[in-house]
């Protein structure tokens, strides 16, 4: 029933600003198309602090980042000229596609104050016939996803489709990702509509056959497996998988299919070739030292 529990690892992105990083795990690198996700905040820091927050413009290929805030904001540039402030609820999915640059920024010092910010970060990776799509950015506005409520039970359906639900978002590939919030007490399953299938605990605890498990922890059930989701508290959860793409490559913020287009791109980037953010070009995180095969895991200065 259950197949594995990964314990989330400290991830240190810049001062006063530790994560835990989720997604890949050596024993377990994809649920579904979901190859990375990092679970950011509360971050509380004092103003002169909450520039070092700041993440540069980077690229990425091969995939799309999806951004979800549980609390504060964060101001989103790419090297396709768009600027978007992401505020909580809110679903924005960047598709890398053939290569783009981002930046996020902490612009607004108030929304940090007291423990405000706090977000999920994961990347989904694309099918090879999109891995060289034109890049692309949408925003979601909380009221185009739809909500399901039940005694104990708050679901927002964050993309593609569960339980019935299904909503606009733009997805390459069958997948479901869904923010629930269970009462003390609530019972709760997992969408029988796909064959990989996890939910990560962002706050609280479960119970699932007889066994507790707490916030940092990501279940990942077995193909068909129907487990009970009893909360033993108030819990906040995130619910994600769907079909396997077949393996995929990790460097950095690279993920691909073939090994080559990962070297292609480490050169289009210290090449300039991928271009910066127009309102956002005078600083960027340059190419990490390659100590790594493009199997390892994504170097610590990109959130997304």
């Amino acid at each position: 029933m259950l197949d594995i529990v990964i314990e989330a690892r400290k991830a240190s992105l810049a001062p006063g600003m530790d994560v835990r990083r989720i997604l890949p795990f050596r024993l377990r690198r994809m649920v579904g198309p979901f190859i990375f996700m990092d679970h950011a905040g509360p971050v509380d820091l004092q103003p002169p602090l909450v520039q070092n927050l700041d993440v540069l413009p980077h690229p990425h290929i091969g995939l799309s980042t999806v951004s979800y805030l549980f609390g504060g904001q964060v101001t989103h540039r790419d090297s396709l000229g768009v600027e978007q402030v992401i505020r909580p609820g809110e679903v924005n999915w960047m598709t890398a596609g053939s290569g783009i640059a981002h930046s996020e920024r902490f612009e607004d010092p108030a929304t940090l104050a007291g423990g405000q910010l706090e977000m999920i970060q994961t990347w989904v990776a694309l099918p090879e016939k999109d891995e060289e799509a034109a890049p692309a950015f949408d925003n979601y506005k909380p009221e185009q996803l739809p909500i399901f409520t039940d005694t104990g039970v708050w679901m927002r359906l964050i993309a593609g489709d569960a339980f019935g639900l299904r909503n606009g978002v733009k997805t390459h590939s069958p997948l479901f990702y869904l923010h629930v919030v269970l009462d003390q007490g609530a019972r709760f399953g997992l969408p029988k509509e796909h064959a990989e299938r996890g939910l990560y605990i962002a706050k609280g605890s479960l119970e699932v056959s007889g066994r507790t498990y707490t916030v940092g922890q990501m279940l990942v059930f077995s193909k068909g497996a129907d487990p009970i989701l009893l909360a033993k508290e108030p819990t906040t959860l995130m619910l994600l998988g769907g079909e396997p793409l077949g393996e995929r490559f990790i460097w950095w913020n690279f993920v691909s299919s073939r090994k080559d287009r990962i070297e292609q791109a480490k050169a289009d980037w210290k090449e300039g070739r991928i271009l910066l953010p127009p309102t956002d070009n005078a600083e960027f995180i340059p190419l990490p030292e390659d100590k790594s095969k493009p199997a390892g895991s994504p170097a610590p200065e990109a959130l997304s």
